[in-house]
């Protein structure tokens, strides 16, 4: 199963659409929005030209969307995943050894880090998690990008907008 991850939108609608018609082509029919998303109208076009489901969280500019949770929890072909917009809670989320993965945005930079989980005293959990910052779609500070994950190869796939066919 692939899935897309997203952040940083601030309401530019053109550099979401070309995010959202690449899904559609791809067939990807799910989407993880980690924030700063900005208005409602943003989250009603996306979810009109999105063809599969997007769940979104809220970040610091998202001030008027109080209905959007902070965190979400997701299950996602056999992988516990978790997001949020702020990198310190996303870095304790993976810490927790409770997640296979956790997406953040905030930073509007593209990074991906693996956090070792220690096992409990009891010797279950442990291994590592995946920290992964997609960038941000709006370009306000860096080049527009996301990312695909695919849950069966494990690869991580960051996509920058400007090398992306129309």
């Amino acid at each position: 199963m692939k899935f897309a991850i997203v952040s940083d939108t601030h309401d530019n609608m053109a550099n979401f659409n070309k995010v959202i018609d690449f899904l559609n082509v791809q067939k990807i029919d799910r989407m993880l929005h980690c924030g700063d998303i900005c208005n409602q109208d943003t989250i009603e076009e996306a979810e009109k030209n999105f063809k599969g489901e997007i769940i979104f969280v809220r970040g610091n500019g998202d001030f008027n969307l109080k209905d959007v949770p902070d965190t979400m929890e997701v299950d996602l072909g056999n992988k516990k995943v978790a997001f949020i917009h702020y990198p310190d809670l996303a870095k304790k989320l993976a810490e927790s050894g409770k997640y296979d993965l956790v997406f953040y945005g905030h930073t509007h930079r593209p990074w991906e880090e693996r956090i070792l989980v220690s096992p409990k005293p009891n010797g279950e959990g442990g291994g590592n998690c995946r920290l992964v910052n997609p960038g941000e779609v709006a370009g306000q500070r860096f080049k527009p990008t996301f990312a695909i994950y695919d849950t069966e190869t494990d690869k991580l796939e960051l996509k920058i907008l400007e090398k992306m066919q129309d």
